[in-house]
């Protein structure tokens, strides 16, 4: 995904391989919820932690085979972490796998 400007100043034409940048990956697997009938978080439809902890373990050696090893870095999984983070642009994007027919040769 392009997200960063070139060295030009157009926007939106580079991607995180060209800019050399670290990937922090964050777990929130088990934070998958609704909210029940009481208005209080119910986490059934989350996946199991021992099958997300395998997923997420999986999807880190995929993005250290793609990219440079030491730039992909991660938390604990299932811990309480601390993280901060400076949000640069007034975009948020959301990636949904789910949704067909987007990306790359879609």
């Amino acid at each position: 995904i392009k997200l960063w400007e070139n060295a030009s100043g157009s926007p939106w034409r580079q991607h995180v391989k060209q800019m050399e940048y670290e990937i922090l990956c964050v777990s929130q697997f088990t934070l998958y919820g609704t909210l029940s009938k009481k208005n209080q978080p119910d986490y059934k439809l989350a996946m199991k932690s021992e099958k997300a902890e395998e997923m997420y373990k999986l999807f880190l050696d995929m993005l250290k085979e793609a990219y440079v090893e030491e730039r992909i870095k991660d938390g604990a999984f299932g811990k309480m972490m601390d993280v901060s983070l400076v949000n640069d642009g007034p975009v948020t994007l959301v990636i949904d796998s789910r949704e067909e027919g987007r990306g790359s040769g879609g």
